[in-house]
């Protein structure tokens, strides 16, 4: 077994319960007061957890890094915390495979894979956070040409609600690994997975300033010009940035900016959006000078990939991200533009994050069946501060359900088993496997009440 504990920040030498604990997501906006609490360090310790819960007729559900803004993993029965289970198993440069435990941090397996001359071939934007999380809910990066994270894993073992390790691939238990490798959480605890990885590889980043229009216009163009696009809009302004990530042998370099990057980035954006929750008239000149001080240079990066791909989140924010067909992405943002200019007592933040990824067959996966667009919105938490944003959210959700959009799985949403149905074709195949692996339903919780069997339909307007 590799040791990768000595690239965490804090870890036990003994397995951890507790009574009392209260669970809170990173940015603040979900919390849960689980019965008992478990920090477990070894597939043994789980499997010891799942039988004190089926003794006692108690509900488990998972957690790691916290970092989902929703309910999906809240419970106030029994709790697994995954961050302590968090090795590397195997390392297989031949194969260029690894098998990792799933408590595993992206931002820790990246550091082991660099060692060893290897890469993910596409990330998340957010590192802190773990594998078995990512894959559970469905997390992607960004390339036309590459599906979400969960297309990378060759093989994953699942732990049933009845104590047995399923070994599922492609070739063994094919279904059951189509319904796991988005699993939402519903079918048991996934304890290893095992990524095809790459030869270490670097991305040359190229941020541009363009109108919003002006990418709009030749969307489909821009998609394809680059293995990983994406687009950020500056609401109350025109102005808009195409992030370009393309594969390079030219040496390392970067055009980081401390002060204009880190400084205004960090701490000035913060206060400025603190001052307007008490005068939000002002956020449209906020978003436009933070686009002119910021987004409107040019900027050209060379690192290694896993470098490139990530970036911290600036501070706490509540956010919503919707998966729509790829074609429906002009107009949808041009609709929301057209949203927001007719609506002025709604003041909102920047940015709008625009990402592609390449359909899958993923039963529960947000781009089963179809090239996808990824799009979120965000209001920000300034010094955890809360801004209201329901109209906005309203607005948006009905832009995204009209147009065919599915709710990533990580965010909130309102959405019930009634729409799922008609959402993935598979949804019905899914809850099958559902009721075999977890027949009493010891992983089930509010979330997973509502959008697998919940009938009554909630309006989006």
């Amino acid at each position: 077994m590799v040791d990768s504990k000595n690239y965490r920040k804090t870890y036990y030498d003994t397995s951890v319960e507790m009574e009392g604990k209260t669970f809170t997501n990173w940015a603040g906006s979900f919390s849960c007061s689980p019965e008992l609490y478990f920090e477990p360090s070894s597939l043994q310790e789980i499997m010891e957890i799942l039988e004190m819960a089926r003794s006692a007729t108690k509900k488990v559900k998972l957690s790691a890094q916290g970092h989902s803004p929703s309910d999906i993993a809240m419970t106030d029965e029994y709790m697994i915390n995954m961050n302590r289970f968090n090795n590397v198993i195997e390392l297989d440069k031949e194969k260029c495979q690894v098998k990792v435990e799933a408590g595993i941090t992206v931002d820790d397996l990246n550091k082991i894979l660099e060692l060893n001359g290897m890469a993910l071939s596409n990330l998340p934007a957010i590192g802190d956070v773990s594998v078995g999380g990512l894959i559970c809910t469905g997390t992607h990066g960004t390339g036309i040409k590459h599906g979400i994270i969960a297309t990378q894993v060759v093989e994953l073992e699942l732990l049933t609600a009845q104590g047995e390790v399923l070994f599922c691939s492609p070739e063994e238990n094919p279904e059951i690994f189509r319904a796991a490798q988005c699993s939402i959480g519903a079918l048991g605890v996934i304890v290893t997975l095992t990524f095809q990885c790459e030869p270490q590889f670097k991305l040359l980043r190229k941020d541009t300033s363009s109108t919003l229009e002006e990418c709009l216009s030749p969307m489909d163009n821009l998609i394809d010009s680059s293995e990983f696009f994406a687009l950020y809009w500056y609401p109350y302004t025109e102005g808009a940035v195409m992030r370009q990530r393309d594969r390079t042998d030219k040496p390392v370099e970067s055009s980081f900016n401390w002060f204009r990057d880190a400084l205004i980035g960090y701490y000035f954006l913060e206060l400025l959006y603190w001052i307007c929750t008490f005068l939000p008239r002002f956020i449209p000149s906020v978003n436009r000078f933070i686009y002119n001080w910021c987004g409107s240079k040019e900027r050209t990066d060379v690192a290694n990939s896993d470098k490139l791909f990530q970036h911290p989140c600036l501070f706490k924010h509540d956010v919503t991200e919707w998966s729509i067909p790829r074609q429906q992405t002009a107009s949808v943002l041009r609709e929301l533009k057209t949203w927001l200019d007719a609506n002025k007592d709604v003041r909102v933040h920047i940015p709008v994050v625009v990402r592609f990824v390449k359909g899958d067959d993923i039963m529960m996966s947000p781009a089963n069946g179809r090239d996808s667009c990824f799009m979120n919105i965000l209001m920000y938490r300034p010094y955890g501060k809360f801004v209201p944003y329901a109209k906005y959210w309203a607005a948006f959700e009905k832009l995204m359900y009209n147009a065919g959009g599915r709710p990533n799985w990580a965010k909130a949403h309102k959405l019930t088993g009634t729409d799922f149905k008609q959402l993935y074709p598979e949804f019905e195949k899914f809850c099958d496997i559902r009721k075999k692996l977890d027949p009493q339903g010891l992983f089930l919780n509010d979330y997973l009440q509502k959008v697998l069997f919940t009938n009554q339909q909630v309006p989006i307007s």
